[in-house]
């Protein structure tokens, strides 16, 4: 393992150079579709039912062919769960024959021998399992009576097909985020990566944001757990917590709308992949000039692409590490865009707004209205 202070740096002013946008995403996050057979309740597009307006086979495939020709790096597909389209293999298919890389995030229930098989060859495709605990007690909690059990059924699959190493994906809350070293244990005797992300109030996280977004000594035991784990992937989730100390691994910018941005199910492209949100909404692939024109002309991206930045922490002595933190947590948290981070380490930030003041998500695809929050469940076992 590489010391904990071998983490790679990037320079300011190639921060400066990708803040101002690059000619295609780095990184493009699509949720292929709403549709998933779990209800985890911090889902952050609130999935469960299929849109009807959902991307056909052949406008799938025609957008994976725009991703290729404007260089896009890798595509990050999610949901809902992909697994469900019944032509997601042919999308893997056609994604690796053109030579784009794929990461896909699934709850494993239909990783099956036939799917196992079948990516085995391909080149490109990335695999993450995604599980919330170390166990099935405090990962069915959160994702659901069964799902844990399933998810080990799908690496086992994994496995036993020799399918190069995947990755098991969490999403660190109050309830887990002490379990880490249980997680990374899990990872490593699946021959697996583990990779971290930032627990985000949008979708159905908001209505679980308060019990399971971890408190500040979370946060901070989170922090130097994550220094001590280099090899753990964060995905640039955590860049709000490097004014503890050095920075974490990655760019440590908010890259919305500038390196990054999110296709969902029918084809509207969002500047965030936690921003869902008619306000980062920065129109359709259907629209004139299509993914490209949106990406490289749109009035929200162009603004976005322009700003320095919240003005309320450009004065603070942190603000080249923590860059002023999350706009999806701000926004969604009612915190407001040029406000510090809700989970500002420096204690900056000032308290969460009344609820009725709280944006939220404009769709939601939940299966069944969630009003049930973990210290009630708690209460009623």
């Amino acid at each position: 393992m590489k010391p904990a202070n071998a983490i790679p740096r990037i320079s300011r002013a190639a921060k400066e150079i990708l803040k101002g946008g690059l000619s295609a995403p780095i990184c493009l996050t699509w949720e292929i579709t709403y549709a998933c057979n779990l209800s985890c309740i911090h889902c952050l597009s609130a999935s469960g039912l299929k849109d009807p307006r959902e991307l056909n086979t052949t406008q799938a495939l025609a957008l994976v062919d725009t991703f290729r020709e404007m260089g896009v790096f890798y595509i990050n597909i999610g949901g809902g769960e992909p697994t469900t389209r019944k032509d997601f293999l042919e999308i893997l298919r056609h994604s690796d024959s053109i030579g784009i890389g794929v990461k896909f995030s699934t709850n494993g229930a239909f990783i099956d021998r036939d799917f196992a098989s079948a990516i085995k060859g391909f080149r490109y495709t990335d695999i993450q399992i995604s599980i919330d605990g170390p166990d099935q007690k405090s990962n069915d909690l959160v994702r659901g009576v069964g799902s844990y059990e399933k998810a080990l059924r799908a690496m086992d699959t994994l496995k036993s097909y020799g399918n190069r190493s995947f990755k098991i994906s969490v999403v660190a809350t109050k309830s887990n985020v002490r379990e880490l070293d249980d997680l990374y244990r899990l990872a490593k005797f699946y021959d697996a990566e583990l990779r971290v992300t930032r627990l985000r109030p949008s979708g159905r996280g908001s209505l679980v944001f308060g019990d399971l977004n971890p408190s500040a000594e979370d946060n901070a035991s989170l922090y130097h757990w994550l220094r001590l784990h280099p090899d753990v992937l964060t995905g640039d989730s955590f860049f709000h917590l490097s004014p503890l100390g050095s920075p974490l691994a990655g760019l440590n910018i908010c890259g919305a709308g500038r390196v990054v941005c999110l296709v969902d199910p029918i084809g509207d492209v969002y500047a965030c992949p936690f921003t869902i949100h008619e306000t980062f909404r920065a129109g359709n692939i259907s629209d004139p000039g299509g993914f490209r024109e949106i990406w490289s002309n749109s009035e929200l991206f162009r603004s976005m692409r322009s700003s320095n930045g919240p003005t309320s922490c450009q004065s603070c002595e942190a603000y080249q590490t923590c860059q002023g933190g999350c706009m999806s947590t701000k926004f969604f948290t009612g915190a407001g865009l040029d406000a510090p981070d809700p989970d500002c380490v420096l204690g900056r930030a000032q308290g969460p707004s009344l609820v009725e003041q709280v944006p939220r998500a404009d769709l939601s695809h939940s299966k069944r209205v969630f009003i049930t929050t973990r210290s009630e469940q708690t209460a009623t076992n």
